[in-house]
């Protein structure tokens, strides 16, 4: 038991890390006030469906945390967990729909990803509208904008995503089976 802990441990160090550094490699020329497409979902959700929720939600939100160190742009204490923390942790949601040791199927795996991405679009969008309306232009509805601006790079995001895991789960779906230490 104290064997398997410390591997689900080392996962978790691993894929926070992992999920960080592509963070880093990003797309955000379109967004000037925050946002960007990476890869950083992928192995959150990785982590998620192989470990389960628990386990998602955890390296979710060391994710988060990780990102908030590196790159804090923090206006109000609630505002930095609707952008930071939060939205990373409910990433780990998504295993919601599988059951854990199980390799998920293409429809759960696509379920969960939207679920989840649908999750963090809600944080993003609650604190873009309390605490970005400022940056709201002229003729457009606070509401409406922030959910036009979280929603075109999350979109994007969560399609490449979701091309990553299939191809994954489909190509070696063992690695999505846990097997007991």
């Amino acid at each position: 038991m104290e064997r398997e802990r410390l591997v689900i441990m080392i996962e978790v160090a691993v894929i926070a890390g992992l999920a960080t550094l592509l963070s880093l490699v990003k797309i955000n020329a379109f967004w000037p006030n925050g946002g960007s497409i990476s890869l950083e979902m992928i192995p959150l959700f990785i982590i998620a469906f192989r470990r389960g929720w628990k386990v998602g939600v955890l390296t979710g939100l060391i994710t988060g945390l990780v990102d908030l160190l590196i790159s804090p742009y923090v206006v109000h204490p609630i505002q930095l967990l609707l952008d930071y923390p939060v939205p990373f942790l409910l990433l780990g949601f998504a295993a919601l729909f599988v059951k854990k040791g199980q390799v998920p199927k293409v429809t759960t795996l696509i379920i969960g990803v939207i679920f989840a991405t649908l999750l963090r679009f809600l944080s993003h969008f609650a604190s873009g509208v309390i605490w970005f309306s400022e940056f709201t232009p002229d003729g457009w509805n606070d509401l409406a904008y922030s959910a036009f601006y979280n929603a075109s790079y999350l979109v994007p995001q969560m399609l490449i995503t979701l091309a990553v895991l299939i191809v994954f789960v489909k190509s070696y779906p063992q690695f999505f089976n846990v097997k007991k230490i």
